[in-house]
């Protein structure tokens, strides 16, 4: 049995608003290292600019909004209690699976990483992590489409 198994949902959300913390943590900590290095933004084209700030900046807004999504689960039990049944249905788990499941989900948040990067100091290493990356959300969505419909 798995260590995750034996943690009650409440646990779970705990952990989620933790490691959402640290991601964040390692996000600004990321923006400190690229800001002192720096990349040259000579080279970086208008398109690589506004996509790096706007990978960024996103997902510095979407971890801020699903910290405060989950600590306003941990605060009223009667949504935790919706949201883990809406997290335990098998058609929603299927489709996650199917889909690309969480490694797929790892994967796009390495070629986020790795996009941001590579506009601050390559372009031509920017455009095939772009597209890289955008072929990967092309198969995830259209997997995604493809499993529900059936």
């Amino acid at each position: 049995m798995r260590k995750s198994d034996s943690l009650s949902y409440t646990d779970k959300i705990k952990w989620r608003v933790r490691t959402s913390w640290g991601i964040l943590a390692v996000m600004l900590i990321y923006m400190v290292i690229v800001g002192e290095t720096g990349g040259d933004s000579r080279v970086m084209t208008n398109f690589a600019g506004i996509t790096s700030k706007v990978i960024f900046f996103g997902g510095i807004l979407f971890i801020l909004r699903r910290i405060l999504r989950y600590k306003k689960l941990l605060k009223n039990k009667a949504l935790l209690k919706e949201q883990m049944q809406t997290e335990l249905e098998e058609r929603k788990q299927y489709l996650h699976d199917k889909s690309g499941g969480a490694v797929l989900d790892i994967l796009l948040l390495f070629l986020l990483f790795a996009t941001v990067t590579t506009a601050l100091y390559n372009m031509t290493a920017f455009y095939v992590s772009i597209v890289i990356l955008a072929v990967t959300l092309f198969l995830k969505i259209t997997a995604y489409v493809f499993y529900s419909s059936h």
